[in-house]
């Protein structure tokens, strides 16, 4: 019994970065038709001081990501959002085992190139 109390005990845990989950968080949505790109810059002191486009949230083992983007123009603002929500939440959680609770999308404008 002892030794069955130990491993345990000492059972390893797997823990994904925010970064890991915020990269895979930015390629889906830039993926998604649409979208012309994050509204604000990805940069590691951005992630720091979680001021970025994307910011992630642990209650507990699950995450709740916040994200803000800019869709091309003539293209239905909140169709794209949706969009956005879905592939995020599939993504993160096919690549990671993380499960998501919410993504939140902020359309932060619209660009005309």
């Amino acid at each position: 019994m002892e030794a069955e109390e130990i491993r345990k005990s000492a059972a390893s845990k797997l823990k994904i970065s925010d970064d890991v989950i915020i990269e895979i968080a930015r390629l889906a949505a830039l993926d998604v038709k649409g979208v012309a790109r994050l509204s604000g810059e990805v940069s590691k002191m951005n992630k720091l001081r979680n001021r970025g486009p994307i910011k992630i949230s642990m209650i507990g083992d699950v995450a709740a990501i916040d994200m803000s983007i800019v869709v091309k123009y003539g293209e239905k603002a909140v169709a794209v959002a949706q969009d956005v929500q879905t592939v995020v939440k599939e993504n993160v959680q096919n690549m990671t085992g993380v499960p998501v609770a919410r993504v939140n999308v902020t359309v932060g404008g619209v660009a005309f190139d």
